[in-house]
């Protein structure tokens, strides 16, 4: 152990020496430690504490390390001498020797968390996130997919309830593969929670354990970049996200989570966001995105979220508590739809692939001379078929086409493939043709089967409108589909009396009783799942007309 080394970085580190003192302290407890389990104890990153274990020079046994007794003596005595014991309160990792560091290990020690004295009161609770975080899907790196911990989606209910009234509230999550929706609606069964995510299986994991809990979370599919479904619009009393750690990416999710609010006079938003004690530069930037939608910053909580990975970041983000001012709205107005399609860090989709050049899909799209569209979707060169109309993706999924056409051509984006079926479904051609950077998600025929037979080439999907099906099943479903800027709700509810003659009071209370996720929602927020068994609740629903 370089003892010099190791004062040395506490002494350059000066105020912002307590992160390595309490990495310090923790390894003083003598056990083993992995890298990821001392980064998010610490909240240090991960370069941060590297530079700490090169200078103890620890023992090792694969991934694991520890002090020896000799070198734990050496490194009590070292934070002694430098008064890291004084005037700290019990339980923080830096509160004593020892016992004090082993008893710090195993929770979240931070002066700045309210909430975190509570948590051993919701075991249970947490045990129940646990197992639902455990069967989560595989988090998507070009999504910026990090879990946090179990305890801290609860953790971020309490605060909820700390600081805010919540009975008749409530809450959206704007993305939520924390699933710290589900940890809300089992500490707090007042409050209405809704989630709007991209990641199809994120909201139908989200669902299913939703039913095994036994709670109730409205679940939407939205690509943000393209907007906000309308039955979420001023929906809210507060709103909760943690975005991709990009200023486009914290801009828009916070000018999403603002749109969901329904009063700005009282209505707030909860951001997670963490950056390295060594990039505050990055952290401005986010900043000045926050800073440019007029928002209050009520309240900032340091290193309040902890997580599995994020390493780069000391596995912890801040909680901000942000105020909309009058002066809010229109700034999300005016900017909402600026951040673009490059948000996240990594992947296809990350901001520094912006600026990629697509022109592959105008070359394939004039290849082929048989199919002439009558509007193009998306961003497409401004040389590919002069005098065609063209419509925005965001447009076209916010409202119907305003004219009949024929043929449809559509750009989707390197990240906006998950936007497909919605963008086919919102569209009333006979022909539809889809340019793609990347495949096509999976498991995209089936939900479109009533409504489009598909042909998948490379980089290109083909959409042929079927014929209208006398099946009643069937008949019912492609209805619901063919409205598909319409409340699935009402649609089915008039298909329900068309085919059974029931009064619209029956037909509304048998779809709520079969269907509740369908009540407000249109078939362009549904999650994949839901598309993909809506044949079966119509059939459920005929067959009990019917009895």
């Amino acid at each position: 152990m370089d003892r010099d080394g190791v004062d040395r970085l506490l002494a350059e580190a000066r105020i912002d020496g307590r992160r390595y003192r309490t990495a310090l302290a923790l390894l003083c407890d003598g056990d083993w430690w992995t890298l990821a389990d001392l980064v998010r104890q610490s909240a240090t990153s991960r370069r941060g504490v590297e530079a700490l274990l090169r200078a103890l020079d620890p023992e090792r046994s694969g991934d694991r390390f520890r002090l020896s007794p000799a070198d734990v003596e050496t490194c009590r005595a070292l934070l002694r001498a430098r008064g890291t014991f004084d005037g700290v309160p019990p339980g923080d990792p830096l509160g004593g020797s020892g016992g004090a560091a082993a008893e710090g290990s195993a929770a979240v020690a931070q002066t700045a968390d309210p909430v975190g004295h509570l948590l051993p009161r919701y075991a249970e609770v947490v045990a129940r996130m646990r197992e639902a975080v455990e069967a989560a899907p595989r988090g998507r790196h070009e999504l910026d997919h990090v879990s946090a911990t179990p305890e801290t989606t609860v953790r971020r209910a309490l605060l909820l309830g700390a600081r805010f009234w919540l009975p008749g509230a409530r809450l959206l999550c704007v993305g939520d593969h924390d699933l710290t929706s589900l940890a809300v609606a089992l500490v707090h069964p007042g409050v209405e929670v809704a989630v709007v995510d991209l990641d199809d299986r994120v909201l139908a994991h989200i669902d299913a354990q939703a039913r095994r809990l036994g709670v109730a979370v409205r679940t939407r599919w939205a690509d943000l970049r393209l907007g906000l479904p309308p039955s979420l619009h001023g929906w809210a009393d507060l709103a909760l996200t943690d975005p991709p750690y990009t200023p486009e990416g914290v801009g828009l999710f916070t000018a999403r989570a603002v749109e969901g609010l329904r009063d700005h006079d009282t209505g707030r938003v909860l951001l997670a966001y963490g950056a390295s004690e060594r990039t505050p530069m990055l952290a401005l930037k986010v900043q000045r995105a926050l800073h440019d939608l007029n928002l209050v910053y009520e309240a900032v909580f340091p290193d309040f979220n902890r997580y599995f990975g994020a390493e780069a970041i000391g596995s912890a983000a801040d909680m901000y508590i942000l105020r909309p001012t009058t002066k809010t709205a229109p700034a999300v107005a005016a900017r909402a739809a600026r951040f673009g399609t490059a948000i996240y860090t990594r992947g296809p989709q990350a901001v520094e692939s912006a600026g990629a050049a697509r022109e592959s899909s105008a070359d394939a799209l004039t290849d082929d001379p048989a199919f002439t569209p009558d509007v193009l979707v998306g961003d497409w060169p401004g040389q590919t078929l002069p005098g065609t109309p063209r419509v925005r993706l965001s447009t076209w999924l916010a409202k119907p086409y305003a004219r009949p056409v024929e043929r449809v051509a559509i750009a989707v984006p390197a990240g906006l493939e998950a936007a497909l079926p919605r963008l086919l479904l919102a569209t009333r051609a006979a022909h539809v043709r889809a340019f793609l950077a990347a495949p096509p998600p999976g498991g995209i025929a089936a939900p479109l089967a009533p409504v489009y037979r598909l042909t998948v080439e490379a980089g290109r999907v083909d959409a042929v409108r079927r014929r209208p099906a006398a099946d009643p099943v069937d008949a019912v479903t492609r209805e619901i589909l063919d409205s598909a800027h319409g409340k699935v709700g009402n649609t089915w509810r008039e298909a329900l009396i068309k085919a059974r003659g029931l009064t619209k009071r029956q037909a509304r209370a048998l779809i709520a009783d079969i269907a509740p996720w369908a009540a407000d929602a249109t078939p362009l927020d549904l999650p994949l799942h839901r598309l993909t068994s809506l044949p079966d609740a119509v059939r459920a629903c005929l067959a009990r007309a019917a009895g």
